[in-house]
C-alpha cells in the first residue's frame, strides 16, 4: 500500500539478528528523522518507511497508570478498558518482604499491559519501576520506593522487573539482546535523588554531593542489582547533578558504569525534562540547547523525555559537538529494545490477551492479597487484636481515611477496577457508624471531633483511620515534619479517651510518622500501619483486624522521632554522622526510634534456633592479591593483612547455615527472618549492621521449618572504604538473626 519492497528492507526480513535490523532500519533514515526517534514528547512516524509512530512513556509502578506527556498518556482507559488492578504502593508491598510476591505481581501488571497494548490502550515501555533510597524521612516520594535499604531495593527490582519482562521458558537467551520481552521495564532514578524541594531547593536544580563510599555501598548498589541480576532493558537518569554534572550528562555514571561495567542490554532515558533542565535552571556550563544535548548524547543518554534532542541534535551534529555515529549507537540500542518487544513482528504467545485478562477475579483476590502481606502491626497490648467478629458487632470508624478510596492507591495510578472502602470493607463483619472526625487530612480545626467522640462511647470497638496522603507527601512535595497533620493527634487522644470498646489506631501514610503519643497511651491497644493499600486495602485491613489474616509485615523504613528531622537538613548527603549530622537508615543511626526498621509483630509468636559453631574462612593469597589498609579507631592496624579488595579475590567461598523457624502461638502466620551481617569491631565508618538476607516463611501453629540460607562471603561480608572500593576484612564478622548470631572468622595467609 505504501510501494515499498519489503524484500529490500532488511530490517523487515526476521532470519536476521536484531542488530542488524536495527542498523538497516538506522541507515536509511535521515539526520532529522533520527533526532524525532530520540525525543519522546514529539516522537513521530516515518511513512515513508512504514515507521509507525511510538510514543515510549508509560508507567507500571503498581499496576497499569494512566500517567504520561501532558494531554493524556500512552496508556488510557475508557469503555473498551474501563480500568486495571491497582495494587498497594511500592512501600507497603516492600513490607511484606515477600519475593515470590514480588515477582508475581509484575507478572499480573504486564499481563494487564500487554493485553492493553493488544487492545491499543497502551504502550510497551513502562518506566517503573522506582528504586531509589529513602535516605530522608521528609522525602515526597516515599509511597513509591522499595524503601530506606538499598539491598531491599535492590532485590526488589530485580524480582519486579523479572516479573514484567520475562516470557516464560525465554528468560535466558545464548545473546540477550535478542531475548524477547513481555514489556520492558525501566529502574529509576539513577542516582542519589531523593529530595523535592527542600526550602527552595528543588530536584531541578539540586547538586548532591555524594562521597564515593555512600555512591558504591547505598545509592547506585539497587540500580547496579536491577542491571546485572534483573537484566532491566532501560534506565533512567535524574534531574539532579552528582557533585556537579547532572546525571545525564555524566559520561562515568551512564557510558561507564550503566552501560559498560553493568553491561545494560537496553537503553537510558533521561527524566523528562532533564536535557532542557541543564539550561534553563541549572544554567550548566553556560550550556546551550545543542550543548546540553551533546553532553548528554556523548555521556551515553539514549532518549530524551523532553524535545531538546529533537530540536537540537541536528544543528549539534552540524556545528561539531557530537557525531551523527553517537547518534546511530543510540537509535540502535532503542529499535533493538523494540524488536525484542514484537514491536515490529509481534508475540505469537501473547497475542491472544486481552479484555478477560484484565481485572480478573484472581488479579483482584491478589491486590488484597499483597495489602495483607504488607500490613505491619506495630502494637498489640493485652492482644487486643483480632478482634472476635461474635463479640464486636457494632463499630465505629472514624477518621480521615475511615472511607478511603482514591488515597488508597497513591500516585502513578490509573483507574481501579474496584475500591474496597475501610466502611465496605468492615461492613462484612457488622455494623458501621462512620465519623469524619477532620474536614480533609490536614485537619485544620476541630469541629468535628466532638460527633466522632460521641460515636465512639456507644461502639464496641472503635478504629481510627489517621495519616498522610498525596496532598502532603508526592512527587514535588517534601514533608516539613513528621508529626500527623492538624487536628489529627488531638481526634485521637480524644476518641481514645471516651471510647467504650477497645481502640485501634489504623496508620494510612507512606512516610514515617511520630506516633509516640499513641504507642504509650494505654487507651489504644494495638496500632496497625497500612501504607497506601490499593484498592482492595478496605477489604485487607478489615482481614486483619478481624483475624482472617494474621499480619507479618515488617517496616522498610526506620520511624525516627520528631526532633530528628531538626538535626539535619534534606540537602546533607552524607549516610554516615558526621561532627554536625546524626547518621541515617539503621545502618548509621543510633539514637533512639520510635520504630526501628525491621519491626513488625504477629498475633503468634515465632522461636528461632541454629546449631551452628564459628566459622573460619583462611584464603590463600597470592603475589598479585594485595593487602589494604583499614581505619581502625584506635589507629593501630590489628591484623598483617587488613583487607583484600573483593575484586581481587575468587570470591567463591560461601557460608552455609540453617535457621530453624518454630511457632510456637495458637495461630497459623507468616514470619520473616532477616539475615544480618555485623563486620569486625574497631573499623572506623562501618555499619552498624547490614541486611543480605531475607525469607518470609509460612508455618502452622507449633509448626517448625529449618530455612537454609548460602551467603557469598565476598558480597555478604564487604565494606566499601572512603575510595569506594569493596573489601573483605579480616577479623571476626558476625551473622545475626533475631538473638543469633554466628560467629565468621576471616583470615589470610600466603
Amino acid at each position: 500500500m505504501l510501494g515499498l519492497d519489503m524484500a529490500s528492507c532488511a530490517f523487515c526480513d526476521k532470519s536476521l539478528s536484531y542488530e542488524v535490523r536495527a542498523k538497516d532500519l538506522v541507515d536509511r533514515l535521515t539526520l532529522i528523522e533520527k533526532a524525532q526517534q530520540m525525543g519522546d514528547h514529539n516522537g513521530t512516524d516515518i511513512t515513508r518507511l512504514g515507521l509507525p509512530k511510538y510514543m515510549w512513556w508509560s508507567e507500571a509502578l503498581h499496576g497499569v497508570a494512566d500517567v504520561g506527556p501532558e494531554g493524556g498518556g500512552v496508556s488510557y482507559f475508557d469503555s473498551v478498558v474501563p480500568g486495571a488492578t491497582s495494587f498497594p504502593n511500592v512501600i507497603l508491598t516492600a513490607a511484606s518482604f515477600n519475593q515470590t510476591l514480588w515477582k508475581i505481581l509484575g507478572k499480573v501488571v504486564s499481563t494487564e499491559a500487554r493485553a492493553m497494548y493488544n487492545l491499543g490502550r497502551a504502550g510497551l515501555t513502562f518506566w517503573s519501576p522506582n528504586i531509589n533510597i529513602v535516605r530522608d524521612p521528609r522525602w515526597g516520594r516515599v509511597l513509591e520506593t522499595p524503601g530506606e535499604d538499598p539491598f531491599v531495593a535492590g532485590t526488589y527490582a530485580v524480582n519486579y522487573v523479572r516479573g514484567l519482562q520475562d516470557i516464560e521458558g525465554q528468560e535466558k537467551t545464548s545473546d540477550p539482546n535478542s531475548r524477547p520481552l513481555k514489556v520492558s521495564a525501566c529502574c529509576k532514578h539513577f542516582t542519589a535523588y531523593d529530595l523535592e524541594d527542600f526550602n527552595g531547593i528543588t530536584r531541578l536544580v539540586f547538586n548532591a554531593k555524594v562521597a564515593e563510599q555512600d555512591m558504591v555501598e547505598t545509592f547506585n548498589l539497587p540500580f547496579e542489582m536491577c542491571v546485572k541480576e534483573g537484566d532491566v532493558s532501560s534506565v533512567m537518569c535524574s534531574f539532579n547533578q552528582v557533585n556537579g554534572i547532572p546525571t545525564c550528562a555524566d559520561p562515568y555514571l551512564l557510558k561507564k558504569l550503566v552501560r559498560e561495567d553493568w553491561n545494560l542490554h537496553g537503553y537510558i532515558v533521561a527524566d523528562c525534562d532533564s536535557v532542557l533542565e541543564m539550561v534553563v535552571r541549572q544554567k550548566w556550563l553556560n550550556s546551550t540547547g545543542e550543548d546540553a544535548s551533546a553532553y548528554s548524547l556523548k555521556a551515553g543518554l539514549d532518549l530524551d523525555c523532553g524535545e531538546y534532542y529533537t530540536r537540537f541534535l541536528p544543528n549539534a551534529v552540524k556545528q561539531g559537538k557530537v557525531r551523527e555515529a553517537d547518534m546511530d549507537k543510540s537509535l540502535n540500542y532503542l529499535f533493538v529494545v523494540l524488536m525484542r518487544l514484537g514491536f515490529f513482528d509481534g508475540i505469537p504467545s501473547l497475542a491472544s490477551l486481552g479484555k478477560a485478562d484484565i481485572c480478573t477475579k484472581e488479579n483482584t483476590e491478589l491486590a488484597a492479597e499483597a495489602a495483607r502481606q504488607g500490613i505491619v502491626l506495630l502494637k498489640n497490648d493485652n492482644e487486643a487484636l483480632p478482634l472476635d467478629p461474635e463479640r464486636f458487632k457494632s463499630i465505629a470508624l472514624i477518621g480521615p481515611h475511615a472511607n478511603a478510596t482514591e488515597v488508597m492507591i497513591g500516585n502513578y495510578a490509573g483507574v481501579p477496577c474496584k475500591y474496597i472502602s475501610p466502611i465496605e470493607g468492615f461492613s462484612a463483619f457488622g455494623q458501621v457508624t462512620y465519623e469524619m472526625g477532620c474536614v480533609d487530612v490536614r485537619c485544620p480545626n476541630d469541629s468535628l471531633i466532638h460527633s466522632a467522640v460521641d460515636v465512639a462511647k456507644n461502639a464496641e470497638a472503635t478504629l481510627l483511620f489517621v495519616g498522610l496522603s498525596l496532598a502532603i507527601e508526592r512527587e514535588w512535595v517534601d514533608r516539613k515534619d513528621l508529626l500527623l497533620p492538624g487536628y489529627q493527634t488531638h481526634l485521637v487522644n480524644e476518641v481514645a479517651q471516651a471510647a467504650k470498646g477497645p481502640v485501634i489506631l489504623v496508620v494510612m501514610a507512606a512516610g514515617v510518622l511520630d506516633i509516640s503519643f499513641a504507642k504509650v497511651n494505654p487507651k489504644i491497644q494495638s496500632i496497625i500501619w497500612v501504607g497506601y493499600p490499593g484498592e482492595q486495602g478496605g477489604r485487607a485491613i478489615a482481614d486483619v483486624v478481624f483475624g482472617n489474616y494474621n499480619p507479618g509485615g515488617r517496616l522498610p523504613l526506620t520511624w525516627y522521632e520528631a526532633n530528628y528531622i531538626d538535626k539535619l537538613p534534606m540537602t546533607s548527603m552524607s549516610l554516615r554522622p558526621t561532627d554536625k549530622y546524626p547518621g541515617r537508615t539503621y545502618k548509621f543511626f543510633n539514637g533512639s526510634t520510635v520504630y526501628p526498621f525491621g519491626y513488625g509483630l504477629s498475633y503468634t509468636s515465632f522461636k528461632y534456633q541454629n546449631n551452628s559453631t564459628e566459622k573460619s574462612l583462611d584464603i590463600k593469597l597470592d603475589r598479585l592479591q594485595h593487602c589494604h589498609g583499614l581505619p581502625y579507631k584506635d589507629g593501630n592496624q590489628n591484623h598483617d593483612c587488613p583487607s583484600v579488595s573483593i575484586n581481587d579475590l575468587s570470591c567463591k567461598e560461601e557460608i552455609t547455615f540453617d535457621i530453624t523457624v518454630q511457632n510456637v502461638g495458637k495461630r497459623d502466620g507468616s514470619d520473616v527472618i532477616l539475615v544480618y551481617t555485623v563486620p569486625p569491631e574497631g573499623i572506623s565508618g562501618t555499619p552498624i549492621k547490614q541486611l543480605v538476607r531475607f525469607e518470609r516463611v509460612y508455618l502452622h501453629a507449633n509448626e517448625s521449618k529449618s530455612v537454609k540460607f548460602v551467603l557469598n562471603v565476598c558480597k555478604s561480608l564487604n565494606i566499601v572504604n572512603v575510595s569506594g572500593y569493596r573489601l573483605l576484612p579480616s577479623g571476626l564478622h558476625k551473622i545475626v538473626v533475631g538473638d543469633i548470631s554466628i560467629p565468621i572468622k576471616v583470615n589470610y595467609n600466603w
